[in-house]
């Protein structure tokens, strides 16, 4: 129960402050010890290479999916940053679920438990092919977009699903490491840029304060990846998973509950992400229900919806 403290025996006094909610103390290293080496390494260079992390047979079956999702003419970038000579997918979650068990790797989501809050959330997820000719992406670190002091704990953090074998020829992925401890007042030099040489099946986690970037690739092939990156809950996501993805796929149970959660289907402690005071699954439901009859202009002023109710704690909605 968490520790609770009261000075008074006034009956209308508020409740005691929950002092172990204000008074976070630093997360211990994971007990795991295969954990918590990588999250040592996360801590020291900003990022770490987790090996083995998916089957050949599921890095075949990806690149399949995305040649046939690609079509004839697959879309190339909108600016340089996107790649001219890159092709992208984005919101995955409602075109395929080849890629949900990319969700789901059980070291990633420990190290996230360590470095994010609960309950936080997908904040984008893509298919990232770099064909033969692009030029190096432009470094930068992915919660730049967050306008906090640095050096600071990240608000994301991201993983690259290694579906070629990365090598210094093809395009893998650059990184600084150590850059997530600098200030705000320094910038990634490509001269700092080290390429993540790692086989096909291996797993790149890395924190949303790290400078890295998509590398050139010299060679005479594509190089596949996808790349899942996760927010603090607090923080709004890149991509917004509620829109871009059909919601009665999410609600029937076609995509798995740890996905749905992660889309924003569930509030955060202590009330996130509610809506009209009903947790986002239920709202998500009315919501489906309204789009099929007229507007309703005079909605009941407290709402009651039937279905899961979320009760880890009693402020979640």
């Amino acid at each position: 129960m968490p520790t609770k403290t009261s000075s008074t025996t006034d009956p209308q006094a508020s409740d005691p402050i929950d002092r172990d909610y204000y008074l976070r103390k630093p997360k211990p290293l994971p007990s795991d010890p295969a954990i918590r080496s990588l999250a040592q390494a996360v801590l020291r260079d900003g990022y770490v290479v987790i090996p083995n992390a998916f089957t050949e047979a599921e890095a075949l079956e990806a690149k399949a999916e995305i040649d046939r999702l690609h079509g004839h003419r697959p879309r190339i970038g909108r600016d340089s940053f996107d790649g001219f000579k890159t092709n992208r997918i984005f919101a995955l979650l409602n075109k395929t679920r080849v890629f949900d068990k990319f969700c789901l790797i059980p070291q990633v989501h420990a190290l996230n438990n360590f470095f994010l809050d609960d309950d936080y959330l997908i904040y984008i997820m893509e298919t990232i092919t770099i064909n033969p000719g692009e030029k190096a992406q432009v470094l930068h670190h992915d919660d730049s977009v967050i306008r906090l002091p640095r050096p600071r704990p990240p608000v994301t953090a991201a993983t690259m699903i290694v579906l070629d074998d990365y090598t210094e020829m093809n395009g893998a992925t650059r990184i600084i490491p150590g850059s997530h401890l600098w200030g705000s007042d320094r910038l990634g030099e490509e001269s700092e840029a080290k390429s993540v040489v790692c086989p096909r099946g291996s797993v790149i986690y890395f924190l949303g304060t790290t400078w890295h970037s998509g590398g050139a690739n010299r060679s005479d092939k594509p190089r596949h990846a996808a790349t899942i990156q996760y927010c603090q809950p607090y923080i709004r996501p890149l991509e917004n998973l509620m829109l871009a993805v059909d919601p009665r796929k999410a609600l029937s149970g076609e995509i798995p509950k740890k996905i749905v959660d992660m889309m924003g289907y569930r509030s955060a402690i202590p009330f996130v992400g509610y809506a009209d005071g009903l947790n986002p699954k239920k709202a998500t439901n009315r919501l489906i229900r309204w789009l099929q009859g007229p507007v309703d202009y005079n909605p009941p002023t407290f709402a009651k919806e039937a279905g899961e109710k979320e009760n880890r704690i009693l402020s979640k909605l």
